[in-house]
């Protein structure tokens, strides 16, 4: 076993219910944290998939079957 193959966190398999809640909580302040902290990238990542989708070159042959 290698050590990226470790979970990151251990999440007990029963909490009581507040715990949970601020559990939530806590994931929903991180995620938007995150979300503030990398606005950039993220903005520059969805133009630069927006382009690529839109951008006759890119486009697959019909004969290319789907992903």
């Amino acid at each position: 076993m290698e050590p990226n193959d470790l979970p990151i966190v251990c999440i007990p398999l029963e909490l009581p219910d507040e715990a949970v809640a601020e559990l939530l909580e806590f994931l929903r302040n991180l995620t938007e944290t995150l979300e503030r902290h990398y606005f950039g990238q993220l903005h520059r990542l969805a133009q630069a998939q927006r382009a690529t989708k839109t951008d006759p070159q890119y486009s697959r042959p019909e004969s290319d079957p789907p992903f």
